[in-house]
């Protein structure tokens, strides 16, 4: 299955690029995936992102195509998943799927274990962009 194209804010590149070089971020299993789409990323202003994208702390329906279970998370950096109600960490592998789709495409992404499994993006009911939040 080809990548589908992915689009990331300026700043949330920055802000994930920043965590990587962290202990935390060298540490992440899945950092050499996760590079490797921003390095693919087209890279846009906050203000200019299409309201249909996943962004940092989005919010977005999505399934699991391999188990035909329905989520709606919130995307967010790994400081904020425990006081975030129904959050995804960008660290965890959905997270990181998760990042840049747009609705109605869907990525297959490595898990632990070696199989992979293939998300797909329903909604982002909520994006900070969308609403105005640029500097979030």
């Amino acid at each position: 299955m080809p990548k589908p194209p992915l689009t990331v804010s300026s700043l949330d590149l920055e802000r994930l690029e920043t965590l990587l070089q962290t202990s935390a971020g060298a540490s992440f299993p899945g950092r050499p995936q996760l590079q490797a789409e921003l390095d693919r990323a087209d890279i846009v202003n906050p203000a200019d992102m299409p309201p249909e994208v996943v962004t940092m702390n989005s919010t977005v329906k999505f399934s699991i195509q391999e188990t035909g279970k329905d989520f709606c998370l919130t995307l967010v950096y790994p400081r904020d998943a425990g006081s975030t109600p129904n959050a995804i960490s960008i660290f965890a592998p959905v997270g990181s799927a998760l990042l840049g789709l747009s609705v109605g495409n869907e990525l297959a992404w490595p898990v632990p274990g070696g199989a992979c499994m293939t998300v797909r993006v329903a909604e982002v009911t909520y994006q900070p962009e969308r609403s105005g939040e640029l500097h979030r």
